[in-house]
């Protein structure tokens, strides 16, 4: 059968996830300028109808306690898939959680899941805000199996792309399903791709090519936000403390970590707790991996489109890129001569950098945003 090319769009005709599909397979058409292979896992190969399924499984607002959150209250499409400019996700009945929603797009290069990482996979991350008591808020997943198998739509497109009806549809398909649709969210050929790896040199300013000099140098950004000579995801999929949040409570952090260690939490019990408790949720990493040199370690996001998901950091405490790029030029505190956390990462320190190298180095971060976000991003700097 002659191959069909395929394209995912956002209903304002942004282009996500190109594919090639030969007998109604998915296939990668090959990596976006600046990006590797997208990851697919062997057991859930991409599909088209696989895709659209997912996404109409990430909309559904009955799979929510009220009936009024879908995963994409918080993941929205039209916001670069978050709830931009919320600091903190709200869930049913404006329940606030303690973290801000990260952006799908190119969510399939991130190693886990979740700021703390707590889930090793997109099919495992969408097990839980289903039944967190902040967000979606049900007890268990079967109100949403109950719907999956008794909607006719739904009877059609889980028999269409899995073969199965009945009880013979459970959550493992549910979560491929989404899955597959936030697999194919994958956006590059930003002016800073055309740039450094298209060889267009007319495609950055002055500015933004100065940036890029200090985010590998003296800004030291590259450390983390990795880019390399074919690509560039901007993270290194590891789990830092910078310096956000737990400045805030660091005396009362030795207390939480004994506290939470004697407790042995489960897994789903940490789900629910750094979600609910603001001081709970500041042990990050440490709450999954149980090691103190994790603690206040939160995973290193992308850069990419990052001029559209304001504000910023894992509790949104920080409002604009300027912000972000002071709190790290004053060493991890947000403001000068504040101390110090003494859980900070070691590549934490003073930048010296000067107002206008600060200006050089956001305008960089401005050129990692895809061409047709662009109005976006022209939106959130003029409020």
């Amino acid at each position: 059968m002659k191959a069909l090319l395929i394209c995912v769009l956002l209903g304002a005709g942004v282009l996500f996830g190109v594919i090639i599909v030969q007998g109604g397979v998915a296939q990668s058409e090959g990596p976006p300028l600046g990006l590797p292979p997208v990851p697919i896992p062997e057991d859930n190969p991409q599909a088209v109808a696989k895709i659209e399924l997912g996404k109409t499984l990430l909309n559904d607002k009955r799979f929510s306690a009220t009936g009024e959150v879908s995963c994409a209250t918080c993941h929205a499409e039209e916001k670069a898939f978050t709830d931009s400019p919320l600091t903190v996700s709200e869930g049913i009945n404006k329940l606030t959680g303690t973290r801000n929603a990260p952006t799908v797009l190119n969510g399939v290069y991130m190693e886990t899941m979740f700021w703390d990482g707590r889930s090793p996979s997109l099919e495992d991350q969408a097990l839980h805000p289903f039944v967190n008591p902040v967000e979606m808020g049900l007890e268990d997943h079967e109100p949403i199996l109950e719907i999956v198998r008794s909607d006719p739509k739904y009877v059609k497109a889980f028999k269409s792309v899995f073969g199965k009806t009945g009880k013979d549809v459970t959550m493992k398909e549910v979560t491929q399903a989404i899955a597959a649709f936030e697999r194919a969210q994958v956006v590059a050929n930003t002016p800073f791709d055309r740039w450094y790896y298209g060889g267009e040199e007319g495609a950055l300013t002055e500015s933004q090519r100065r940036g890029f000099e200090i985010f590998i140098n003296q800004g030291r950004c590259v450390s983390c936000h990795v880019v390399e000579q074919t690509q560039a995801l901007f993270t290194d999929n590891r789990f830092h403390n910078v310096g956000v949040g737990i400045n805030n409570i660091q005396k009362d952090i030795p207390r939480l970590a004994r506290e939470f260690l004697r407790a042995e939490a489960t897994a789903t019990e940490v789900n629910v707790k750094v979600l609910t408790d603001k001081k709970s949720s500041e042990l990050s990493r440490f709450a999954v991996a149980r090691t103190f040199d994790d603690l206040g370690a939160f995973k290193t996001p992308t850069l990419r489109n990052v001029a559209l998901t304001a504000p910023y950091m894992h509790d949104g405490s920080l409002e604009t890129l300027r912000d972000v790029v002071v709190h790290y030029n004053n060493g991890g505190v947000t403001n000068e001569g504040d101390p110090v956390n003494d859980f900070l990462s070691g590549g934490i320190r003073p930048l010296q950098l000067t107002d206008k190298e600060i200006d050089d180095l956001v305008a960089f971060m401005e050129a990692l945003t895809i061409p047709e976000f662009a109005h976006l991003a022209d939106e959130a700097g003029k409020k």
